[in-house]
């Protein structure tokens, strides 16, 4: 999650909550890819925008493949030279000696050859290297680009590591596949064409022994590379669950120790683990066969040919030289078909993986912002008009009507599951609206853009989010741009000032990913600081002061007074004693809203609040 979309959560907006669908379940991928073509071309299509720097990879790869092949013919016209010469001297041919300028010449010759193919070689994967990841680079822009579209239901039904996992460890297999495997691809196919080539020109009856082992070496790896296709689809899909298992457990592993959990999450992980090291074991074990197999009918059609190879060089139908070149070209011919063989199990793989990240790509988004008004800066005024609510199909809220005022301070009482955030989250419009509307000023909130809107808010959670960075830099999170002076500001108002000063490095004290190196009451401070430096119009507190000290608590209610006054605010509360001087409390139960008044008409109407209320304190008295 980028820090744009966690400072919507922490600092101007929300999270679902518990009401969200799915409550964390991640997508379960199916077995193998839906649609292996479809996919495979999509995949293509990131590499059209590089088709020229590919044309020229593509070239390379032919000129070194060429020059790589022309080695062993060169090599046998040397062998023939140097046999020749020797067997006429043995023979007591008159004046034979053996030709070593001729054969020092063609040795030049080779080297040359092999110089020549290393350079372009070397070119190929340079300029692959940068086609590979400039593919994968614009992948994941556009992955996070998707992310920051996505809307919040989405984050509700997945695992964090689940979605991690998309992005990282399937987009890495696909990079890795596009630096390795595409150039090999090419070079393989360029050497089975040139050294069939050669092979023919050598002795078409040897080619034709050779090309036997060609549909039997098919004939023999389909089916693998049809089974190995599932068993790598099901690798990466555990592989997924266990990065959101671990996840989970090491950011809630406080809780886990907590309630003695080690064991059953141990034992989670070794589920997972296990179920991840089968599928690759099976996976890996399937696509270890081809080579073997390759091997073997490569060996057989090895022994074919040196038998008759021998007893055409005694027949003196083919030359020594020739015979050695065409041995060799055997032994290469039978590499690159196995090599694209592994290719293909490879390609499986990574259209696995890339259909879990075109999955991703294709999730439902955010409605399009339609911006008919352009919001300023709100006065605060806002409105509820019949508007109708659900996670599915059943309504959670249904033809709630509410009016608040500009600097109307508004408490939203109610038990755990009454609305309170999803009401929240509706005025930050994570969720769109089944029926009716939500207006600021007046204004429809689904005809401004989400920006303007959630601008329009500040937010303080009990739930705290601080980014790795320093302390200076998390509250200036809340505007851009923010000075010095308006930053100690605003720590000064959230009375965070003074614990700040007391740390080593002061506003420089960089916060780990975690932010556990300040207690969670300093953590609180700090986010309140930040919503103080934003300055919206409309405030919304989540009982913000749930986590800190009785006197800390104190100064910052006095601090909130103070950056109420005049504004619009919302405050969940939980305990109904701090929201006795709110102008309007709005009683939830069930998604409706059955009472409206403040602390005293309510406490004379004797309704659910009056119930709600005096629980509370019965409670203190029986501690």
């Amino acid at each position: 999650m980028s820090e744009k979309q966690a400072n919507t959560r922490q600092t101007h907006g929300g999270h679902g909550g518990p009401g969200g669908p799915g409550g964390g379940n991640m997508m379960m991928m199916g077995e193998k890819p839906k649609a292996f073509k479809v996919t495979f071309r999509r995949l293509l299509a990131y590499l059209k925008p590089r088709r020229n720097t590919l044309i020229a990879v593509f070239v390379a790869a032919i000129l070194s493949t060429i020059f790589m092949i022309a080695g062993p013919k060169i090599m046998g016209i040397a062998i023939t030279e140097l046999f020749e010469g020797a067997y006429a001297k043995f023979t007591g041919v008159p004046g034979a000696e053996i030709d070593f300028t001729r054969i020092g010449q063609i040795l030049s010759l080779l080297a040359g050859l092999y110089v020549i193919s290393s350079l372009f070689n070397y070119v190929q994967q340079y300029l692959m290297s940068g086609v590979a990841q400039k593919t994968v680079y614009d992948l994941r822009e556009d992955v996070n680009k998707k992310l920051e579209r996505l809307p919040l239901k989405y984050y509700d039904g997945r695992s964090n590591g689940e979605t991690l996992s998309r992005v990282t460890n399937d987009i890495d297999l696909i990079g890795s596949t596009l630096q390795q495997s595409v150039t090999s691809f090419i070079t393989s196919i360029v050497t089975i064409v040139g050294i069939l080539i050669m092979m023919l020109s050598i002795s078409p009856l040897l080619t034709v022994i050779s090309l036997v082992s060609l549909p039997l070496t098919i004939f023999a790896i389909r089916p693998i590379l049809k089974r190995s296709q599932q068993y790598f689809s099901d690798q990466q899909r555990h592989l997924g669950r266990l990065n959101g298992h671990v996840e989970e457990m090491y950011t809630g592993h406080a809780v886990v120790k907590a309630f003695g959990r080690e064991e059953t999450a141990v034992r989670e992980f070794d589920d997972v683990n296990e179920e991840l090291y089968d599928a690759g074991r099976k996976a890996q074990f399937i696509s270890g066969i081809i080579m073997p197999m390759t091997m073997f009918i490569g060996n057989i059609s090895y022994v074919l040919i040196s038998v008759v190879g021998g007893i055409l060089v005694t027949q003196r139908s083919i030359s020594i030289g020739d015979i050695q070149a065409f041995i060799t070209y055997t032994r290469q011919f039978t590499q690159p078909i196995t090599q694209t063989a592994n290719i293909a199990n490879i390609v499986q793989s990574t259209v696995a993986a890339a259909e879990r990240v075109f999955e991703l790509l294709d999730e439902e988004e955010e409605v399009k912002d339609v911006t008919t008004y352009q919001l300023e800066r709100a006065e605060g005024n806002v409105t509820f008009r019949h508007v109708d609510f659900g996670y599915g199909d059943d309504l959670l809220i249904q033809d709630m009507n509410l009016d608040v005022l500009t600097g109307q301070t508004v408490a939203i009482v109610g038990p755990t599951g009454a609305g309170k955030t999803t009401l929240i989250n509706l005025l930050m419009r994570f969720y769109e609206l089944n029926g009716g509307e939500i207006l600021i000023d007046g204004k429809d909130s689904r005809k401004m853009s989400r920006q303007d809107l959630r601008h329009t808010f500040g937010m303080v959670l009990q739930d705290t989010w601080l980014f790795n960075g320093t302390i200076r830099d998390n509250i200036a999170y809340g505007k851009t741009g923010a000075t010095e002076t308006e930053i100690v500001n605003a720590a000064k108002t959230a009375h965070a000032d003074a614990f700040i000063r007391t740390l080593p490095d002061g506003y420089d004290t960089v916060l780990n990913e975690e932010a556990n190196n300040i207690s969670q009451g300093q953590k609180q401070l700090l986010t309140i600081a930040r919503a103080v430096l934003a300055n919206p119009p409309i405030m919304i507190l989540d009982e913000a002061t749930s986590s800190v000290d009785t006197r800390t608590e104190i100064l910052i209610q006095q601090a909130m007074k103070r950056l109420m006054n005049g504004r619009t605010s919302f405050v969940i509360a939980h305990r109904l004693s701090t929201i006795k001087d709110a102008d309007l409390i709005v009683v939830m139960d069930q998604g409706r809203v059955i009472e409206q008044g403040t602390h005293e008409s309510l406490l004379e109407a004797g309704g659910f609040y009056e119930e709600l209320y005096n629980s509370q304190f019965a409670e203190k008295e029986v501690v």
